[in-house]
Formats: C-alpha cells, sequence, structure tokens
C-alpha cells in the first residue's frame, strides 16, 4: 500500500504523489486510505509545514478506478470505504497545494479542489466527467464549484462534463495559476517552501480553518470570531516573533504546529 502514494519531505514541504501511473493515478480505497494516512501523520509532524500533491506519470487523478466502478455496478463491491470523507484535507491545520499535472477528472476533480490552493499545468485535461457516466455532482462539488467559479460556470462544466485544459481551468477561477508542465512542480514546492519559511504555522492553521468555515457564515459572525481569533493570536509566540523578525529585518523562527 506504501507504494500507492509516494512520499518525500524536504525543507517543511511534504510532497505526496499519487503512484498509479499505469492508470493515470485512479481513485481507489486503498489509495485514498494511503493518502489521508499520510495526511494525517503530516498533521502530527512538527517538521511538516506545507503539503504539495501531485501525480505519477501524465495523470493527476483521472476519478474513480473502473474497476470499483464495475463492480459497485453489479453489486460485487466488497470493500469497506474509508470513514474519512473526501473533504479530509481540509480539516488538516496545515496548507495542502495541489500540482495537477495532468488528468485531472471526476473524483480526482474533487480531490484537487478540496486543497487549499491549486497549481495546474497549462496542458492538463480537467473535466467533471460526471453526467457523462450518468452520475451526479459528487463529494460537494455541488457545494464547492459554485464558490469557486460562480453558479452559471459551475453549471456548465457540471452540466456538460466536457474536456478543458489547465490554463482554463485558471482563467474559470479553479486554479490559482497555470504554468508550463515542466516546472509545475518545481513551482509547487517552491511557493510551499515560501510558507513553511515566512508564515506561522499557527496564522496558517487559523485562517485556513475561517476561509474553509466562513462560507457558512454571516459577516457579522464571521468578524465576531475573528476578533475572538486575533485576541487569541496576541497571545501565541508567533505574533512576538512576527514582529521582532520584521523589526530586526531577518527570517521568522516560527514554532512548530
Amino acid at each position: 500500500m506504501a507504494e500507492l502514494v509516494l512520499s518525500t519531505l524536504d525543507r517543511g514541504v511534504l510532497t505526496l504523489t499519487f503512484n498509479r501511473p499505469e492508470s493515470l493515478n485512479a481513485w481507489t480505497d486503498a489509495m485514498g486510505r494511503r493518502y489521508f494516512d499520510l495526511l494525517a501523520e503530516a498533521e502530527a509532524d512538527p517538521e511538516v509545514r506545507a503539503v504539495v500533491v501531485t501525480g505519477a506519470g501524465k495523470g493527476f487523478c483521472a476519478g474513480a478506478d473502473f474497476k470499483t466502478l464495475t463492480a459497485i455496478q453489479a453489486g460485487s463491491y466488497e470493500e469497506k470505504p474509508d470513514p474519512r470523507p473526501a473533504t479530509f484535507p481540509t480539516t488538516l491545520g496545515k496548507p495542502v497545494i495541489a500540482a495537477v499535472n495532468g488528468a485531472c477528472a471526476g473524483l480526482g476533480m474533487v480531490h484537487a479542489l478540496v486543497c487549499d490552493l491549486v497549481l495546474t499545468a497549462e496542458e492538463a485535461k480537467w473535466t467533471t466527467a460526471f453526467a457523462r457516466r450518468g452520475l451526479i455532482a459528487e463529494y460537494g462539488l455541488s457545494w464547492v464549484l459554485p464558490r469557486i467559479m460562480g453558479q452559471q460556470r459551475a453549471m456548465d462544466v457540471l452540466l456538460s462534463g466536457r474536456i478543458f485544459t489547465g490554463r482554463e481551468a485558471y482563467e474559470l477561477g479553479l486554479a490559482n495559476r497555470a504554468v508550463p508542465g515542466e516546472s509545475l512542480l518545481e513551482q509547487a514546492v517552491s511557493y510551499a517552501r515560501e510558507l513553511a519559511a515566512h508564515s506561522s504555522p499557527a496564522s496558517m492553521a487559523v485562517i485556513k480553518r475561517q476561509l474553509w468555515h466562513d462560507w457558512d457564515v454571516t459577516l457579522e459572525a464571521s468578524a465576531k470570531a475573528a476578533t475572538q481569533e486575533m485576541a487569541a493570536s496576541f497571545r501565541r509566540p508567533d505574533f512576538a516573533e512576527g514582529v521582532a523578525s520584521f523589526l530586526e529585518r531577518r527570517p521568522p523562527n516560527f514554532p512548530p504546529l
């Protein structure tokens, strides 16, 4: 199972690579369990300050494995799914960055968009695919997409199931950057290292929680909660170190999360 997702830690950045290149990293429950296990380990590891997720070979994740879909259709699928939801990466306190290097379809698109930031290869192929397989907008994508790209654009990519490039994904608001494929992982890791070196882990954890949670609350409730979070931040060593490093014109030395 360890080979299903490769793991490399360097200078505070953990790179996780889906490793089923022969199937464009199509999703299986076993691969998902390994991925989520590694994310949980990253959350508990003080050496990890940011996570980059990508795929081996020509795909990021081409959606659910067709063997799984066939077994479900035949009523013969017996494997128990992981109890952790597809949205599990949003519950981590550490930033998770998707580096979409190739095919990003269906469930694979879900797993890209529940990361906190998305970088994509310009030539990567994106598609929701669900409507063309007789399925529906799965795993909360009907909630995520309109908030990221707007109602009409979400309708377009969900109803049509059309294929579009990473360049268009960026133009639609699904990705923070679209870059040449050969420099994608380098740019994603470089961005993650900037976060690891210069951003407070405690601040990033709170900000991430605020952004994922505050879609569901009123402006008044968000502002009230932010006032409480700000008061708490004043008491953390990160605040003192952030101010001191700025005044002393040196890189910060924030404590781990």
